[in-house]
């Protein structure tokens, strides 16, 4: 576990590397296409600005898109009580509790640390699950706290919230023909780039939340099925998760790695681009855990 820890803190650091190496080639791009290296220095200046933004305000951002209310215990006993247990339990700090109002069973975890870590969970998760059940599932939001897996999802949501909006702003170039104010004569470029980077930013954005999203899930299964010695109730949490699973009623695919079960419930192709591994395998993965004790 403190190997994995260890290279959550390494792949942070790597994340935000490729981020500002990416911002930074797409300036050099536009600065060639403009003839103009201001473009360059403002593009790293503000992607440095950005990745620091990123690093300190992503996990408010995380929580307002969800539509998440901080609570007290006298809001929802249950729920923080759970939490509160945990982080005796493990000896770490308090989170922030959040519930969220909506149908859809489903929690995450977000912070920079565990020093600034919130956890969320929606009110469709508390009506479905035993007390054991949803006392597994925090033990799992808990374990990406202990991990640092909220630092790395966190640079992940700004990066992909980053990207979506390059794409976007070089797909307006493209239509509004943004080369023909600086002498380029039409030329096609600007086209041909704004719409290469409207497909492919969202499938580098994909990726990128995969690559971060299935490893750091199975990983946080394991944790919470240590904290609690009780790997067979967060099996059939997410047995659960998965019959009465639904579409999220606020969904940002720019977060979706961020929840413990893929809040977008996407069809056969698209499970082929999931944030999150199949539940089948991580049920067989904590029965074989239990097994173990």
């Amino acid at each position: 576990m403190y190997r994995a820890i260890r290279r959550n803190k390494v792949n942070t650091v790597l994340i935000i590397a490729f981020f500002l190496l990416i911002i930074g080639g797409l300036g050099a791009l536009a600065g060639y296409i403009y003839n103009s290296p201001t473009i360059v220095i403002f593009t790293i200046v503000g992607a440095t600005v950005y990745a620091i933004f990123q690093y300190y305000f992503a996990s408010s951002q995380t929580l307002a898109v969800s539509g998440g209310r901080e609570i007290e215990k006298r809001d929802n006993p249950r729920l923080y009580r759970v939490v509160e247990n945990l982080a005796i339990t493990t000896g770490m700090p308090m989170p922030k509790v959040y519930l969220i109002d909506d149908p859809a069973p489903n929690a995450f975890a977000t912070g920079r640390d565990p020093q600034h870590a919130s956890v969320a969970a929606t009110t469709g998760l508390l009506e479905i699950l035993t007390d054991s059940e949803l006392e597994g599932v925090m033990a799992h939001e808990m374990g990406h706290v202990r991990n640092y897996d909220i630092r790395v999802s966190m640079i992940v949501f700004g990066l992909v919230v980053a990207v979506g909006f390059l794409a976007d702003m070089f797909l307006r170039l493209a239509w509004f023909g943004g080369g023909n104010r600086n002498n380029n004569g039409g030329n096609p470029i600007i086209l041909v780039f704004g719409l290469v980077a409207m497909v492919v930013a969202p499938l580098l954005a994909s990726m990128v939340q995969l690559a971060v999203s299935r490893q750091r899930e199975y990983l946080a299964d394991a944790t919470g099925a240590m904290t609690t010695r009780h790997p067979d109730a967060l099996a059939s949490a997410l047995l659960k998760l998965q019959a009465y699973g639904r579409p999220m009623r606020r969904q940002n695919s720019s977060m979706a790695h961020l929840w413990i079960a893929d809040p977008l419930k996407p069809g056969a192709v698209a499970r082929l681009f999931a944030t999150h591994p199949p539940i089948e395998e991580r049920v067989a993965r904590l029965r074989k855990i239990g097994g173990g004790f």
